[in-house]
C-alpha cells in the first residue's frame, strides 16, 4: 500500500515537473498566452457569509496585462472590458515570457462599486505564475478573481499628512 502510493506521488510530480518545464521554456515566437478571470464587487456592509459568497460581477470594468523583458523594458501591454458575467481575456500572440507578466486593475465604471482591493491581487497586480492549460502552442492562465468594494468600505488615511 505505501509502495503505491508513493509512486503514486512520484509520478504526480514527474507530470507536474514537465508541465512546469514546457511552460518556462518559452524559446518560440509563435506562442499565445491567454490570461483569463473575474472582476466582482464586494459589498462590505453585507453580512460575513454574503459578504464572502455574495460577491457580483462587474460589466465594463479594465484589468491590464503588462509584459518586461528581463531589462525590465515593456514588451507587452494590453488591456480588456469585462463582460456582464464580470470575465476578462486577455491574449498576448507576440513573443514574451509569462514569468515576466503581470495583471491588474485598471478601473470600475460602477459608481457605487470603484474602490480596488488588493483582495485577490488585482490592485498592485499578479504575475503569471503556474499555467492552468497547455496545448500545443497556447498557454492559458486562469487568475483572480479580483475585487472592487463601494468607496463606504474604503479605509480612511489616517497618516496625517495634509
Amino acid at each position: 500500500m505505501a509502495g503505491k502510493l508513493v509512486m503514486l506521488v512520484a509520478a504526480s510530480l514527474v507530470l507536474h515537473c514537465c508541465n512546469y518545464v514546457y511552460a518556462m521554456s518559452l524559446t518560440e515566437p509563435n506562442q499565445v498566452i491567454h490570461v483569463t478571470g473575474k472582476v466582482l464587487c464586494q459589498d462590505c456592509s453585507q453580512s460575513y457569509n454574503e459578504w464572502i459568497h455574495g460577491a457580483k460581477p462587474i460589466k465594463g470594468c479594465r484589468v491590464s496585462l503588462t509584459c518586461m523583458d528581463q531589462r525590465k523594458r515593456v514588451m507587452y501591454y494590453g488591456s480588456d472590458e469585462t463582460d456582464e458575467e464580470g470575465q476578462f481575456d486577455l491574449t498576448v500572440d507576440k513573443y514574451t515570457d509569462p514569468n515576466f507578466c503581470f495583471a491588474r486593475l485598471l478601473y470600475s465604471p460602477d459608481p457605487t462599486c470603484n474602490v480596488m482591493t488588493n483582495f485577490g491581487g488585482g490592485q498592485y497586480g499578479v504575475k503569471l505564475l503556474r499555467p492552468t492549460a497547455i496545448y500545443r502552442d497556447v498557454i492559458n492562465y486562469m487568475i483572480g478573481p479580483f475585487y472592487y468594494t463601494s468607496p463606504m468600505c474604503e479605509k480612511p488615511d489616517i497618516t496625517g499628512s495634509d
